[in-house]
């Protein structure tokens, strides 16, 4: 099925295309035939990372002098996309993500300490901040860094945190100060052999699972003072909200994918698969579940484009990335759900790519924000 007509945007260059296909190619023939063996031990291994960033894929977006390319956000966007089009989990997006905290907010020595090592892959980056009381609530937050001398000794426990097990760079929102958002303060660990530190249960998941998502434990762990992201405390909520828009848009995009590979797999199975005595896409249901599907892939595909447009230029504003956060994860759950009807029973087996879609899906109305609160959010501008 070819893929609809879209308006070209000016980030739709040549060489984004051959970036493009030298991505989708590398996914093909190294990570796609893996990818049933790691969802069964529930993780990635690090290491496949680490060649993923010797190709000059984990962190593109980055200047050259930390070890990316210097290329715009759209670069990293097609990573993602390809990413997701082969049922990979977002690992490389909570990655993406620590690195931009670091080249947004840390000091130079910050900087040339851990931005290249998230560049090349020897470092995988994973970001802790929902705690098992407070969910999205960041202000409420209970994990404190309590300043000792040169150092700060940190106390508390974190959830659902993506990389929690596999990671080696961890972005921790914690408490430095007073209640409030005033008092919230990003720290980052190296947590390899880190005393006090360690992982709890790796969460099982109806989905996703690729991707390990851990429970985080911190008892009496010591970390330098000049580990504190932008040596000021006080900052981190601030820190962690100026990035909404690029983040919301690590979700938005694979929800664009997903849905297009939905409809990529359903139009060939209804074609092929025979009911009397006829193929299924020759029933006028198919027929008409099938142009809706790819009439939402079409608008949900336009509206991330352009956003994805608007974010390199500088002018997707927080508002506009709520809405594609929301309403483009909306559809990939409705569209793959519609998609996985035409399978019949085989569409609910695992062993057919559109259940996995299906069943990884569902969080991405959760993720980032669950979709009520980037709703609230909307309305709050009204």
């Amino acid at each position: 099925m070819p893929p609809p007509r879209l308006h070209q945007h000016a980030w739709m260059n040549e060489d984004v295309a051959a970036f493009r296909e030298q991505v989708r190619r590398y996914i093909e023939g190294e990570i796609s035939p893996r990818l049933d063996g790691w969802r069964r031990q529930g993780y990635v291994p690090r290491e496949a990372w680490r060649a993923f960033g010797e190709m000059g894929f984990l962190l593109p977006e980055l200047p050259e002098q930390y070890g990316g390319s210097g290329v715009n956000l759209a670069w990293q966007l097609v990573v993602q996309d390809e990413l997701a089009r082969a049922e990979v989990p977002a690992i490389t997006g909570v990655h993406s993500i620590v690195a931009h905290y670091l080249l947004a907010y840390g000091t130079e020595a910050q900087k040339r300490r851990w931005m290249p090592k998230l560049a090349s892959g020897e470092h995988l980056g994973a970001i802790a901040m929902t705690e098992p009381g407070c969910g999205s609530d960041l202000k409420a937050l209970r994990t404190r860094a309590r300043r000792d001398g040169d150092h700060y000794v940190i106390d508390g426990a974190k959830t659902f945190i993506t990389n929690g097990d596999t990671c080696s760079l961890l972005v921790l929102a914690c408490r430095t100060g007073e209640a409030g958002s005033k008092g919230v303060s990003l720290i980052v660990l190296e947590t390899g052999a880190l005393p006090g530190f360690r992982v709890g249960r790796v969460l099982e998941k109806i989905g996703q699972h690729a991707s390990d998502t851990a429970e985080l434990f911190f008892d009496g762990v010591r970390v330098p003072a000049e580990n504190l992201l932008g040596g000021v405390e006080g900052r981190g909520f601030a820190q962690l909200m100026s990035q909404l828009p690029y983040e919301r848009m690590l979700i938005a995009v694979p929800a664009a994918a997903v849905i297009e590979r939905a409809l990529e797999l359903t139009v060939q199975y209804t074609r092929e698969r025979k009911a009397f005595g006829q193929t299924i896409a020759d029933f006028q249901n198919t027929r008409f579940k099938l142009a809706e599907v790819a009439t939402l892939a079409h608008v949900v595909r336009s509206f991330v484009n352009d956003c994805t447009q608007r974010l390199v230029d500088g002018t997707l504003d927080n508002e506009a990335a709520y809405m594609a956060k929301w309403w483009c994860t909306e559809q990939q759950c409705k569209a793959v759900d519609e998609c996985l009807q035409l399978f019949g029973g085989y569409g609910y087996m695992a062993e057919y790519p559109i259940a996995r879609l299906y069943a990884d899906a569902r969080v991405q109305r959760i993720v980032g924000g669950a979709n009520e609160i980037m709703k609230d959010l909307i309305a709050r501008t009204l």
